[in-house]
């Protein structure tokens, strides 16, 4: 067995199409990770566990366990991004993958090289920026926001939060008493150039304010936007 270089980043591929799954492959491989695949949720699972990978791209419709199930297991013990692909592209589906701790959602057909742009875009915010290291930001009296270890607090109690729940949070936090436009919101956290729709916010704030608490300051601006504090 080849030697693995633990400088490459890990990619898990969930997808039971093999030519996706193969060009998918090519592609990540090329830009620098190293991926592993497998065509059933299960086996999937399995792989998770075993190489505790920082990507998982996954396909809904499996021939086992489908994607959202997987996705549902995988979230009561991991945080690791998860980037839906899925030839749904119903509205429902989208709520219900962003709602179960996706990070995002692209629907097939879709261009490889856009995948492996999402895939960095969703890592490289994944990473703690050096120059805030000392960085912990306070909501109120109850909410901690620890930006170097990404972790979210409430009182006592370190709250699990998916990679986009969390970076939206911490965009809240940066930004307290704003009035903050859906759009300001996913240029600010999904990146400017992100094609999806703007409700995926509203999706993230429900979860937030599910995994926080009711009393989390986080108020709708005139159904158009969010302001926290």
């Amino acid at each position: 067995m080849a030697d693995v270089d633990k400088n490459e980043r890990t990619v898990v591929v969930v997808e039971d199409d093999a030519h996706i799954a193969d060009l998918l492959d090519a592609y990540l491989r090329e830009a620098g990770f190293r991926v592993l695949q497998a065509t059933h949720g299960e086996r999937g699972l399995d792989l998770i566990a075993q190489h505790q990978p920082e990507m998982v791209l996954l396909d809904i419709g499996l021939p086992d366990i489908d994607g959202f199930e997987v996705c549902r297991r995988l979230r009561a013990k991991s945080n690791v991004p998860v980037l839906f692909l899925t030839a749904r592209d119903g509205e429902i589906d989208r709520i219900l993958g962003l709602e179960l701790g996706a990070d995002d959602y692209v629907t097939k057909p879709f261009s490889p090289r856009e995948i492996v742009a999402r895939v960095k875009a969703i890592l490289r915010r994944g990473q703690p920026d050096e120059r805030a290291e000392a960085d912990v930001l306070h909501i109120g009296d109850d909410y901690r926001v620890d930006i170097a270890r990404r972790e979210a607090s409430h009182g006592d109690e370190v709250v699990a939060l998916a990679t986009r729940e969390f970076d939206l949070l911490a965009f809240f936090a940066r930004n307290q008493g704003i009035a903050l436009s859906r759009q300001q919101l996913i240029d600010g956290v999904w990146g400017l150039g992100w094609e999806g729709d703007d409700r995926t916010i509203d999706v993230h704030v429900r979860q937030l304010r599910k995994k926080l608490g009711d009393d989390l300051p986080l108020a709708t601006v005139w159904g158009i936007g969010y302001r926290l504090g």
